[in-house]
C-alpha cells in the first residue's frame, strides 16, 4: 500500500472513530461506577458524607461520566434511558454539593437547620454543572428537564435532596430497563415512612411534595379516586390509592379524609455518630 493509500485509510478511520465512538459506544447506561459508589456510603435511610468526602476522586469521577455525552446524542436515546440518566445526575450532583461544602457548619445566627443543604448558597439555583453538553443547575434538571420532558410525578420520589424528609436516596442508579418498576418501588416506599405518610383517624397526613408538587399528579392519578375535594387533592388520595400502605389507601379510596402536610425536616440525612 503506497503512503498515499495508508494516510487515506487513517483518514477514514479517524471519521469512523469520530462518528461512533467514544461518546455514544462509551456511556455506561448501567451506571456501573455510580453502582459501586452509593453501594459504598449509602446506609439507608442514610448516607454517609464523610465516607464519600474521603473518596471524593470516585465521586469526582462519577460526576464526569455525565458530562460526557453530547446534547444531540442524549436526545436520541430512549425515554427510559434518558429518564434515568437525568435522575441519577441530580443525585450524583446533590451528592458533590453536599461533599464540596461538608461538614456544613452554619453561622450562630443562620436559619435553622444548620447542618442542612439549604446553608449551602444558590445550591438549586446559581451552582452550575456540565450535564449531556449543557449547563445547567439542579433546578434545571428538575423542573426544565425532567417533570416537562417526561410528565411522571414518580420522579418526585426518585429525586434525593440530601434532607431527612426527602425520599431515600436508592441504594442503586436508576436504569432504563428496570425504570417503571424502580420508581413504584421508590414511591411505595416513601409512602410507607413517617416522612411520606402517616394516618391519623380521618387525617391523611402527607409530606410537604404533594403541597409543592402536586398538581404533577393530577393527570396520572386524580381519576382513581373521583370523588372528594377538587382535582390536586383528588390526584393525592390517588397517588395513596395506587402506592401507599393498604390501611392508607383503603381510606383514600373513599375520597372522604382530610389531608394535611406534614413539617419537612431539612436536616442533613448524615449518617448518626
Amino acid at each position: 500500500m503506497s503512503a498515499r493509500a495508508r494516510a487515506w485509510c487513517a483518514l477514514a478511520s479517524l471519521v469512523l472513530w469520530s462518528a461512533t465512538g467514544p461518546s455514544a459506544a462509551a456511556f455506561d447506561h448501567g451506571f456501573a461506577a455510580y453502582a459501586e459508589l452509593l453501594r459504598s456510603v449509602v446506609r439507608e435511610p442514610r448516607v454517609d458524607y464523610a465516607a464519600l468526602k474521603a473518596d471524593r476522586d470516585r465521586l469526582d469521577r462519577v460526576v464526569g461520566t455525565f458530562a460526557g455525552p453530547s446534547q444531540s446524542e442524549e436526545q436520541t436515546w430512549a425515554r427510559e434511558q434518558r429518564m434515568a440518566f437525568w435522575i441519577n445526575a441530580y443525585n450524583a450532583l446533590t451528592l458533590k454539593a453536599i461533599v464540596d461544602h461538608y461538614p456544613i457548619r452554619a453561622g450562630v445566627f443562620t436559619r435553622l437547620p444548620r447542618n442542612s443543604i439549604r446553608q449551602i448558597d444558590g445550591v438549586w439555583t446559581t451552582l452550575r454543572w456540565t450535564v449531556a453538553g449543557r449547563t445547567v443547575t439542579l433546578d434545571d434538571i428538575e423542573h426544565k428537564i425532567l417533570r416537562p420532558t417526561f410528565g411522571d410525578a414518580r420522579v418526585h420520589f426518585a429525586l434525593n435532596c440530601a434532607s431527612v424528609s426527602c425520599p431515600l436516596l436508592a441504594g442503586e442508579p436508576y436504569r432504563a430497563d428496570t425504570l417503571d418498576a424502580s420508581l413504584d418501588t421508590a414511591a411505595r416506599r416513601y409512602l410507607a415512612s413517617p416522612e411520606g405518610l402517616r394516618v391519623e383517624a380521618s387525617t391523611l397526613r402527607v409530606s410537604s411534595i404533594f403541597k409543592w408538587y402536586g398538581e404533577d399528579f393530577i393527570a396520572q392519578y386524580s381519576a382513581l379516586v373521583p370523588q372528594g375535594g377538587d382535582a390536586q387533592q383528588r390526584a393525592i388520595l390517588g397517588a395513596i390509592v395506587r402506592f401507599g400502605p393498604q390501611d392508607a389507601a383503603e381510606r383514600a379510596r373513599t375520597g372522604r379524609p382530610r389531608i394535611e402536610y406534614l413539617n419537612y425536616n431539612w436536616s442533613l440525612n448524615d449518617v448518626l455518630r
